[in-house]
């Protein structure tokens, strides 16, 4: 079964890892639609991830089109599942806090299919109290969060907030996914 997968990328430095995570979602026939922040941007480019997924990507919330389409509502009726991966502190704070300022946050606010939410981020960011609030809260209101991981960190240092494996991400979205053909 082929489903619509809403991938939302933020500004993290293993966002180079969502092109390997689009990649095993196209290769199982599903269609993805990527939504990229603009930090998210500075990492990798939006061509990347349309040349992977073969679909249009999303940068900004405001884009001229010659039909009236709130996209960020369209997508969300859309999506079977939205998924952010990476997600920053920033998204997370912003998204438990019912802040919708950018095409990402607009789109998880406007759905009402499952979201799974991939943290990655410093072991000091990761471990803040803030931060465990608003993964918290979120895992309170239905949200799924896969765990970082412990491992090296883009400081070089080892600690836990490193992005779950591609293949981890990719089974538990596979996992969510079944339970909606139940």
């Amino acid at each position: 079964m082929s489903y619509h997968i809403i991938l939302g990328v933020t500004g993290s430095i293993a966002a180079y890892k969502a092109v390997e995570v689009v990649s095993g979602l196209i290769k199982q026939g599903n269609k993805v639609t990527v939504i990229m922040t603009s930090c998210a941007q500075r990492f990798v480019t939006p061509i990347t991830f349309q040349t992977i997924s073969k679909n249009k990507v999303i940068t900004d919330l405001f884009i001229d089109t010659e039909n009236y389409d709130p996209e960020h509502v369209s997508l969300a009726e859309l999506a079977d599942l939205i998924v952010v991966a990476p997600a920053t502190a920033n998204f997370i704070g912003k998204v438990a806090s019912g802040i919708a300022d950018d095409a990402l946050t607009c789109t998880v606010m406007a759905t009402r299919s499952d979201v799974v939410i991939a943290p990655a981020m410093n072991d000091s960011m990761y471990m803040n109290p803030v931060v465990q609030e608003n993964v918290n809260k979120l895992k309170g209101l239905g949200y799924i969060i896969i765990e970082p991981e412990k491992g090296r960190l883009c400081t070089g240092k080892v600690g836990i907030g490193r992005l779950a494996s591609v293949e981890t991400i990719v089974k538990t979205i596979n996992k969510v996914l079944k339970k909606k053909r139940i």
